[in-house]
């Protein structure tokens, strides 16, 4: 049987498939119920520290209402230093994890400052977490600030994480970068411990008949794995992080893929939520097969075959192809339209 085992951030896993952050880990029962599908690890739902910030205010502003009309009353309501508003309950739930399954937890954390990123990431780690994936969720629009110091804000995050937490730390991106490969190798070297490509932006939609700006979730598709298998690929052997890809792992195949190009694992969340937490069953099942009917013999063996350090055609990462994918499609189109001629003709 072929060997599926994995090294992620330090940590052996028993197969490269692991749950991402998502609502399906936010119940102990959900979690273990993910352990026993065959998930390796499992990464938390995101600890965010504006939301938090956001729910003490909102206790500050309810506990003062009327307070100036009945003076008196002030001293049987509740001091909000007495209330928990904070991370207690996700601190709680990463405990109460580590005590239900024997897979590793991995701790999300996204952060507003400095003294946000450390505080908390000091919390996680002391209530057990196996490692920590800051979960750096910005958008540039401040067309006065340069793209230099976008990207020395995540390295200063990672730096500050790094100084406060011995357990391992991932660092998740977004794809949108001047150069990539660039950004990858400075937190490298900064001692990132992984990298997980990519983080998905929840763009905004329009509500034509209320006319307001709305959020618009979407489950991703097998068509946006594309985009982590390109940069893994790239990457490869070229920094020392471990490499994580999520968004389009829906199948077998897709791990696959992802694991010939680099990935040391394979992170999974629409997929589970349209097909249901068995379906990491049915892709460890494909894995095998498809390991066994081309004699790999183990995940390592396959790791970065593919990828541009040592694919027999390095070029098909760059943008030398890019004239050839297009000219294919031109090819395909025309081809197309010559069939319908012939059918028009006949």
């Amino acid at each position: 049987m072929a060997d599926l085992t994995t090294n992620y951030l330090g940590l052996k896993l028993q197969t490269p498939l692991v749950a991402s952050a998502s609502p399906l880990s936010s119940t102990i029962d959900g979690i273990c119920q993910l352990e026993e599908a065959g998930a390796s690890a499992v990464v938390l739902y995101s600890l965010f520290e504006e939301q938090l910030r956001q729910e003490g205010a909102e206790l500050d502003r309810r506990l003062a209402a009327g307070t100036e009309s009945f003076a008196e009353s002030v001293t049987y309501l509740p001091q909000p230093a007495d209330l928990k508003v904070g991370p207690e309950e996700y601190l709680k739930h990463i405990q109460k994890a580590k005590e239900a399954v024997s897979i590793p937890i991995l701790g999300s954390l996204n952060g507003t400052t400095a003294g946000g990123w450390t505080k908390f990431a000091q919390q996680i780690e002391q209530a057990g977490a196996d490692a920590i994936e800051c979960n750096i969720y910005r958008i540039a629009s401040d067309a006065t600030v340069p793209p230099a110091e976008v990207e020395q804000d995540y390295i200063e995050i990672l730096k500050a994480v790094k100084s406060v937490v011995k357990i391992p730390v991932a660092v998740k991106l977004s794809p949108f970068f001047t150069n990539m490969a660039h950004m990858a190798q400075q937190l490298d070297q900064t001692g990132a411990d992984g990298l997980t490509l990519f983080n998905r932006f929840y763009q905004p939609d329009v509500n034509l008949e209320t006319l307001e700006i709305e959020p618009n979730v979407l489950l991703s598709n097998p068509q946006a794995l594309r985009l982590p298998l390109t940069w893994i690929g790239i990457l490869f052997g070229r920094i020392k992080a471990s490499l994580a890809a999520t968004s389009g792992v829906h199948g077998a195949k897709d791990v696959i893929k992802l694991i010939m190009v680099g990935a040391d694992v394979t992170e999974m969340c629409s997929a589970l939520m349209r097909n249901g937490l068995g379906h990491i069953q049915t892709v460890e099942r494909g894995l095998r097969e498809w390991m066994d009917e081309h004699e790999y013999e183990s995940v390592q063996q396959m790791k970065g075959s593919m990828s541009q350090l040592k694919c027999p055609a390095p070029a098909a990462f760059e943008r030398s192809q890019y004239m050839r994918a297009v000219g294919s499609m031109y090819h395909v189109q025309m081809t197309g339209r010559q069939a319908w001629k012939l059918l028009a003709t006949d």
